[in-house]
């Protein structure tokens, strides 16, 4: 298995794979965002329009290959404005549907945690869709869950849904319980 940053060059060489994930990743019913009608155009159109972030330090991707191609990827958005630039969050972390039950999700998770604190950040944040597999990884993860807000995204179906949001400190003790 290997996990691989993305600069702007690599980001727009691989954009039709990631495309593909995202495709397959929403067909599959996961709540990254995006609706069931998402076409592969679309898609890759949407991965492109991120070069310009990750060009400009804005946006970290990372892919991990597990077999023949692009099996997962995870994003870290860092802050832009001065009083937030001690936090990011992470955004997009899918498995492909084929590539699910590896560790692949928690491998991609440790490795945007790590980049973190390696940029100094000390705060990470998240959303996810309420009651979906991905609560049991952040659960275990390390990842405090802060609230619920109702209806704040819709499923890929267009059905309004919960989302949960997390939080995780780094480089800061776990508060003992």
């Amino acid at each position: 298995m290997t996990v691989t940053r993305l600069d702007g060059t690599r980001l727009r060489a691989c954009a039709r794979d990631l495309a593909a994930l995202l495709v397959d990743t929403v067909a599959a019913g996961s709540s990254v965002g995006f609706l069931d009608s998402l076409d592969l155009a679309a898609a890759e159109t949407w991965w492109t329009g991120r070069v310009d972030a990750v060009d400009r330090g804005l946006l970290a991707v990372w892919t991990v290959y597990d077999g023949g191609g692009i099996d997962g990827t995870v994003s870290l958005a860092f802050a832009d404005k001065p009083n937030s630039r001690h936090r990011a969050e992470v955004v997009n972390l899918m498995v492909h549907p084929r590539a699910r039950g590896r560790g692949l999700g928690r491998t991609l998770l440790t490795a945007a945690e790590t980049a973190a604190a390696d940029a100094g950040i000390t705060l990470l944040h998240l959303d996810t869709e309420t009651g979906s597999p991905a609560e049991r990884l952040y659960g275990s993860s390390g990842w405090t869950r802060a609230g619920v807000i109702p209806d704040y995204a819709t499923s890929p179906q267009g059905e309004p849904r919960p989302t949960t949001i997390y939080y995780k400190r780094l480089g800061v003790p776990a508060p003992t319980r």
